[in-house]
């Protein structure tokens, strides 16, 4: 039987070690050329596959692929393309199929969050009851930290470790200039709807009146009169306040306070910018001056300051679901599974599919300070593990060098086109 080809393809937003896992998957079926064809990676996610827009990943070189380790965002592309239920467009399935049976692709490794582990999810579904099999296996991406049965996502460590650095470099600069000039500081990380990356600023926060003071979670309500009083007392306490505040704050009606209005792709409420209207709040009510600053894509594609954890999780991840494929696992996700806590120890696990599939997880209760605005020891046990380790990548001339692939087009086979 002539050996199956595999397509991998990466979804949503990108991260700084996503492409650590892409490069997990890619030696990994090097490394079984008598069970594995050629690795095909989809142009821009799913698309690339609905398209026909296939990479070929056998024309990059060893030292290419090696160097995806160690290079931010998605090296072949990512989109914000979420497929509709199997009822509602059964026709971009079937074209799924159509691409994959034509290029003769038996394995599916799909690169993202919650959205993507549906979409993998339907895919096995499909194959099966076209009577074509594809062995479909997720791998685990998201910034947000809030894919379930995973004890953390790959992506995550990284990005909790930058804003960590920052809320404490930038709590440093104000707290210098306070007596005379800035008070406040307020620093928006992502976050829609869990506060994971929020909580992970609390990290810099080592002794009393370090940086960050405050912590504005999506879990607590954002209440007006409580947390300008808190910025107050802390102003007084320690002659300026560190902020930071998660995109996804909500008030008690559980409206956005930075809702612009419309949906992305996904169907989510597109978010303005909530650092500006808590800093324009504080200073119209309390006079202090501020300044604020919105992380947005820098602190996801910060690889020169990665978490080093973070790279080799991300790496086994898509190292195992190779060897998950391999040994005739289908429909699961690789997932990452704490065995202890001191010393800090992980290993690969799995998950069903059908379980992981647009299901959040949020910031536990136990995580959070009785006021709300801080993290509590428990939290701070989970989190520091995962921004342990630095892993920079090379430099030239004072900069980092990342690679650029040469992403060679395979030759479409189908006559017919596809329409997004």
């Amino acid at each position: 039987m002539k050996k199956k080809n595999a397509f991998y393809a990466q979804s949503g937003g990108v991260t700084a070690v996503i492409n650590a896992s892409a490069c997990g998957v890619i030696e990994t079926a090097r490394k079984h050329k008598d069970k594995i064809g050629k690795v095909y990676a989809g142009r821009d996610g799913i698309i690339g596959a609905l398209t026909e827009e296939l990479i070929d990943t056998s024309k990059e070189s060893a030292r290419a692929i090696a160097a995806l380790r160690h290079t931010p965002s998605g090296a072949f592309g990512s989109c914000r393309y979420k497929l509709k239920g199997l009822d509602e467009n059964r026709a971009e399935y079937e074209r799924l199929i159509e691409v994959f049976k034509a290029h003769n692709i038996g394995y599916f490794f799909y690169n993202g969050g919650g959205d993507s582990q549906d979409t993998t999810h339907k895919v096995s579904q499909i194959s099966r009851e076209l009577g074509y099999p594809i062995t479909c296996i997720g791998i685990p991406k998201t910034v947000d930290n809030d894919l379930p049965f995973t004890d953390n996502c790959p992506g995550f460590g990284s990005v909790a470790k930058y804003v960590a650095v920052s809320i404490r470099e930038a709590g440093f600069d104000v707290a210098s200039m306070s007596r005379t000039s800035t008070k406040i500081f307020v620093l928006e990380v992502m976050g829609r709807h869990a506060g994971w990356i929020a909580a992970a600023g609390g990290l810099a926060a080592e002794k009393e009146g370090d940086a960050p003071h405050i912590i504005l979670f999506p879990e607590v309500p954002f209440v007006q009169t409580k947390f300008l009083a808190r910025v107050k007392a802390c102003v007084k306490q320690y002659g300026y306040c560190a902020i930071v505040v998660s995109e996804g704050v909500r008030n008690r009606k559980g409206e956005f306070l930075a809702e612009a209005g419309g949906t992305d792709a996904f169907g989510h409420a597109r978010l303005g910018g909530v650092a500006p209207v808590v800093a324009e709040l504080i200073k119209s009510r309390l006079g202090y001056k501020h300044h604020w600053a919105v992380a947005d894509y820098l602190q996801r594609a910060a690889r020169h300051i990665a978490s080093k954890r973070d790279v080799e999780q991300a790496y086994a991840v898509g190292k195992t679901a190779v060897e998950f494929a391999l040994a005739g696992k289908n429909a699961v996700m690789t997932t990452i599974v704490r065995t202890s806590n001191s010393p800090y120890r992980w290993k690969i696990g799995e998950a069903k599919l059908s379980r992981v599939a647009n299901v959040e997880k949020m910031m536990p209760a136990s995580f959070i300070t009785r006021d709300g605005f801080g993290i509590t020891q428990r939290c701070r046990t989970y989190l520091s593990p995962l921004i342990q380790g630095e892993d920079y990548p090379p430099y030239k001339n004072g900069l980092p060098q990342y690679v650029q692939l040469k992403k060679v087009a395979v030759k479409k086979r189908l006559n017919t086109r596809f329409k997004l």
